[in-house]
């Protein structure tokens, strides 16, 4: 059969001959919406074919056997099972494509009904890279979108696994990933920073101003003017209470404020100065004052209500312009 008539024509095909694309870029998808779909699938039926390649395959008694790989509409294959259907409509294409043309169709289908995480969209573009040697112009070429564009939602891919793993979960924003790739080399810190988006719901203009904070106590630790003592102290306060620390002298005593994420949290501070009491009592600023963020608990007070997900607290204008940023990592760069 001519593959012409394959791409023109609408055939109905059982569902079990259909297999999953291997190339694939999306990883994550959402039962609940799934679920959605396959109510409206019972209902309305599969209002958008899938685009399959047939194969065929020599049985053992010498017969042909007939499967169809999918090149779009996993979501639709898989809403399509669930909802108890025996045949889904499908558009055949030639199975002449290559790999490296299934994928470029799987991600572009996926970004353009913007079904794509930003971890599994970095993945797919990595794979272009990688294994098809794209460059990131092209990659951009392909999807529509510039070089920086690329080049920027690769470098999500150097986050920690928790941090992918957050994100693709939508327990953080993309854009909270920009102050967290500006503290790659600060471990320590991005960690406590990734914690407080997810338990203390930072927005993202709050994890720039943060990202913003330790670069000046770089600054402030390579200034000759603060005292060496004070800042062994504080390191040695960091490292003993799991947290960020940090140490204010003022002209009669100072401040120490400590940042903590749950009731838990406050509760081992708490444990480990009351253990450390002779110790803290030999420091040179014990006369300073403990300060720590404590929830508002009055009842004069209106407490809104937790945010179920991530708040990228930017403007529409500021998103789009990180697009096509090209030092988008730069702390000059940050909101305040």
């Amino acid at each position: 059969m001519p593959s012409q008539f394959f791409s023109d024509a609408i055939f109905w095909v059982e569902i079990e001959k259909v297999h999953p694309n291997p190339y694939q870029p999306r990883t994550e998808f959402d039962e609940v919406k799934l679920r959605d779909l396959a109510d409206s699938i019972r209902m309305y039926g599969v209002m958008q074919p899938l685009v399959v390649t047939r194969h065929e395959k020599t049985k053992e008694d010498g017969g042909l056997a007939v499967e169809y790989e999918l090149i779009s509409g996993e979501r639709r294959l898989r809403a399509s099972k669930l909802a108890g259907l025996d045949q889904v409509p499908v558009i055949i294409r030639s199975n002449e494509q290559t790999d490296q043309e299934k994928l470029e169709l799987a991600i572009i289908e996926n970004l353009q009904r913007e079904d794509l995480n930003p971890v599994d969209r970095a993945r797919a573009f990595e794979r272009l890279a990688n294994e098809f040697k794209f460059k990131h112009s092209e990659i951009g070429a392909k999807v529509g979108k510039s070089r920086v564009y690329v080049s920027n939602t690769l470098r999500i891919l150097s986050l920690p696994t928790e941090m992918l793993t957050a994100l693709s979960e939508g327990k953080i924003s993309e854009g909270h990933s920009r102050p967290l790739l500006m503290l790659i080399d600060r471990p320590e810190e991005q960690m406590t920073l990734f914690k407080e988006i997810v338990f203390k719901k930072t927005t993202v203009r709050e994890a720039e101003q943060i990202a913003r904070k330790i670069a000046l106590d770089r600054v402030r630790n390579h200034d000759s003017n603060v005292e060496p003592e004070l800042l062994a102290i504080e390191a040695k306060l960091k490292e003993s209470l799991g947290t960020r620390v940090r140490i204010e002298r003022r002209e009669v005593g100072g401040k120490i404020t400590i940042d903590f994420f749950s009731d838990a949290d406050l509760n081992a501070i708490v444990d480990i100065v009351n253990s450390r009491k002779r110790e803290v009592n030999n420091l040179p600023t014990a006369t300073s004052i403990l300060t720590v963020d404590l929830p508002i608990t009055s009842t004069e007070v209106t407490v809104p209500p937790e945010p179920e997900g991530p708040i990228d607290d930017r403007s529409k204008e500021e998103k789009n312009a990180d697009e096509n940023e090209e030092d988008l990592y730069s702390l000059k760069n940050f909101s305040i």
